[in-house]
């Protein structure tokens, strides 16, 4: 696995194995990382150390004694996703899961317990069929058919390891699978983009969510993404929920009624309006004639975000892994220059957080 960190962080870097040899200094040829990459040959802990610095990652990544991998990433938009792109954001969605295992290791936690709505993946067929399974979900899970404040708590609160990074532009997210060599289940992660508003982060914390769920088989790829697309409204604003609020058939509807809805369920403006077809409260001609007068820009600019420009990324952030860090801090279990390694922050910023302001 030494040889698949180190590929997977040159990439990352945008190093040819010529240009890596470079920035060595000649401590090592070129020929020679090419075979640490294909494990013909293990690096000397100085060369570990000079590849870590040289390459920006830890020496404990390069290690890899979990020996992880990602497995079933799909970027969705892959022809706009670069090599050095996707390697970037594995090494970094690998980092974190290592840091993230040995805290959970450290706390006796069950890593790969995540409450599954459903015992296998669900054989869906049609679009139509993400709506009964979004209530299905729902049910399971005790969430009722009111608005979901954070839904990044609420997958955390149900096991599934959430990151939110920078991405690739037009790359709101994607779902995989955390590989390990010992004998335990695939270990699966959603990571969103953070450059996205917080409006489409909640929509694609739920689209991703369905592909946790659906059973590939039976559906196309891009059928598969309609159903989830489809799924994500449904999930995020429920029906009958929705039908209380603006009634069952409307023929046009206000911009401060619009904004209030989207701020109640925390989705963009133009899913609202599309669920609203979606569901037959209007029909495809007020949607048209919607994103032709008051939400003439809504598919390309927010109205009125949740979350300021300012504070990209912020608002409703992954904090499990923060919480376990104190909690195994403050239990004296890992010691301050330790918990500051895993939260990759300083030991004073770290006792900050543990002993409060002064």
């Amino acid at each position: 696995m030494i040889g698949t960190h180190i590929k997977l962080a040159r990439k990352k870097a945008g190093y040819s194995l010529r240009d890596l040899a470079e920035v060595l200094g000649g401590k090592v040829s070129a020929q020679a990382i090419g075979k640490y990459e294909r494990g013909e040959m293990t690096p000397s802990s100085d060369v570990l150390i000079a590849l870590s610095k040289a390459l920006g990652v830890t020496i404990a990544y390069l290690m890899d004694t979990q020996g992880i991998e990602l497995t079933s990433v799909d970027f969705r938009t892959k022809a706009n996703t670069t090599a050095k792109d996707r390697a970037r954001v594995e090494t970094e969605v690998i980092e974190w899961v290592e840091r993230y295992l040995q805290l959970e290791q450290i706390l006796e936690l069950d890593a790969t317990n995540w409450e599954k709505p459903f015992k296998q993946l669900e054989p869906i067929h049609s679009i139509e069929e993400s709506e009964d399974l979004a209530n299905r979900v729902r049910n399971c899970w005790k969430l009722g058919f009111d608005p979901i404040p954070n839904m990044t708590e609420l997958l955390e609160e149900k096991g599934l390891k959430v990151l939110i990074v920078d991405l690739p532009e037009r790359v709101s997210g994607f779902t995989c699978l955390v590989k390990r060599t010992s004998n335990v289940s695939n270990l699966p992660v959603i990571v969103v983009n953070k450059k996205c508003s917080l409006e489409r982060r909640r929509l694609t914390l739920a689209h991703e969510l369905c592909h946790r769920l659906i059973d590939p088989q039976y559906v196309s790829e891009k059928e598969a993404e309609k159903i989830a697309n489809r799924f994500a409204g449904a999930f995020l604003i429920p029906c009958t929920h929705l039908e209380k609020e603006v009634g069952k058939h409307r023929h046009s509807l206000g911009y401060r009624e619009l904004i209030s809805l989207k701020q109640m369920y925390r989705v963009s403006g133009a899913a609202l309006l599309v669920r609203l077809r979606d569901i037959g409260v209007i029909s495809n001609s007020v949607l048209t004639y919607m994103f032709q007068s008051v939400a003439i820009n809504w598919r390309t600019h927010e109205p009125e975000e949740l979350e300021p420009e300012e504070n990209r990324g912020e608002y409703e952030q992954p904090r499990r892994f923060e919480r376990l860090c104190y909690r195994a801090l403050a239990e004296g279990l890992i010691s301050l220059s330790k918990a500051a390694e895993l939260l990759r922050g300083s030991v004073e910023r770290v006792e900050a957080g543990l002993k409060g302001p002064k």
